[in-house]
Parts: structure tokens; C-alpha cells; sequence
């Protein structure tokens, strides 16, 4: 199993965020999670990654229970097998394209220009490389997020309202390069989103409550 939750809870002071969360991610598999916004989703999709903290339950990832790591171990779990994709795009401004992409390689000491390539060839952004991210439109910004979380070869991707900023068109696109890619690496895929059309595509739909979360 790729990723695996039991009982999961988070609370801010005396407010709960959810509690009894619990799913089971395989690889390859695509699960979509939905729910009311406030709800808690992209706390959930953080505490999946080990980048926040909960107060009840568990969270596995490739066989590891991220409780029992360091914050240093847990940042080395995610480098090798999580790949992020915010729906704020978070790349880095002064830097060009092709070297925003290469980062996770850079970081895992494994740089490849070729896999860089390759990658930018797949999400549609070929002969784009050495553009800053202010010459990009919102969906070439969403597809650098893409290639740069994909570019390691993560076993669990993870993505946050991926096309909540896109229109339809570009929202389709950026949707079928993520699948594309996971698929052909074989990578699990959770997806946060409020688009029904991106929730559709997936192998699976959750809805998160406040009290659990349910197929």
C-alpha cells in the first residue's frame, strides 16, 4: 500500500478540523476527495505528505509511520517518494523554467537534463525551458508545478485544487497531463479539488467530513 490513514485527527486548539478519517491509497490508483470547503481537505493532503501535524491517529507512506521520523526524516521521506502540486503554483520566480523542474533531482543529488527534457516534452511545455515563470500562463505555471512533482518519479503524488485557478479548457489539459504521467510511472494520485469534472476522471471519490470520510 502506498499511503495508509487510521483514525486521523487534527484540531486547532478547542475546534476540530475532522477526526476517524481513515483510506487506504494502492499504487497507481487516482482517489479524488471532496467536501465543503473549510472542511479540512488540504490539511488532510498535508498531513499525507508529513508536512503538518495531527492529534490522533496515523499516517503510513511506503511502509513507514511518519510519526516515528524526525522532521529531517520526514523531509527526506517526501523528496524521494512524494511529488506536491499546489494550486498556487509555487515555483520559483528567478528561476527558468527547465531549472525549476529540476530542483527535486538537484535536491536528491541526481541531476539529469534529459529527464528534465522529457518531462517538460510530456506536459506540453517542449522548447519552453529556459522561460522565466512571469512569461507563462496560469496553465503553463500549473503544468511546471506538474513536471516539477513528477520529475523524481514519486510513488505518491499529491495535489491541491490543481485547476481551481484555470478555465475549463486549460483545466482539461492540465488534468490530462497529471493522469498521463502518473499512469505511465505508475504513481498512486490523491487529488483535492471542487470540480466535479476533475472529481469524475478518478478511480475514486471520497467525501471528507468533519466526523470522517466516506466513499
Amino acid at each position: 500500500m502506498t499511503l495508509a490513514i487510521r483514525n486521523l485527527g487534527k484540531r486547532y486548539g478547542e475546534a476540530t478540523v475532522f477526526s476517524h478519517v481513515s483510506l487506504d491509497v494502492a499504487p497507481g490508483e487516482f482517489v479524488a476527495i471532496v467536501g465543503d470547503s473549510g472542511v479540512g481537505k488540504s490539511t488532510l493532503l498535508n498531513c499525507m505528505a508529513g508536512l503538518d501535524t495531527w492529534d490522533e491517529g496515523g499516517v503510513t507512506l511506503q511502509g513507514t509511520d511518519l510519526a516515528t521520523l524526525t522532521d529531517d526524516q520526514r523531509a527526506l521521506l517526501r523528496r524521494r517518494h512524494v511529488g506536491f502540486v499546489f494550486q498556487a503554483f509555487h515555483v520559483l520566480p528567478h528561476l527558468d523554467v527547465a531549472q525549476n523542474v529540476a530542483l527535486p533531482l538537484l535536491l536528491l543529488g541526481q541531476p539529469d537534463e534529459d529527464r528534465v527534457q522529457a518531462m517538460l516534452d510530456a506536459v506540453g511545455l517542449a522548447g519552453l525551458g529556459t522561460r522565466l515563470p512571469q512569461q507563462l500562463s496560469g496553465g503553463q505555471l500549473q503544468r511546471v508545478a506538474i513536471a516539477r512533482a513528477l520529475v523524481h518519479r514519486p510513488s505518491l503524488l499529491l495535489a491541491d485544487e490543481p485547476t481551481g485557478n484555470l478555465d475549463p479548457a486549460t483545466a482539461g489539459k492540465v488534468m490530462d497531463a497529471l493522469m498521463l504521467q502518473t499512469r505511465e510511472h505508475g504513481a498512486s494520485l490523491v487529488l483535492v479539488t471542487h470540480s466535479e469534472a476533475a472529481a469524475a476522471r478518478a478511480d475514486r471519490v471520497l467525501y471528507l467530513r468533519s466526523d470522517g470520510i466516506s466513499s
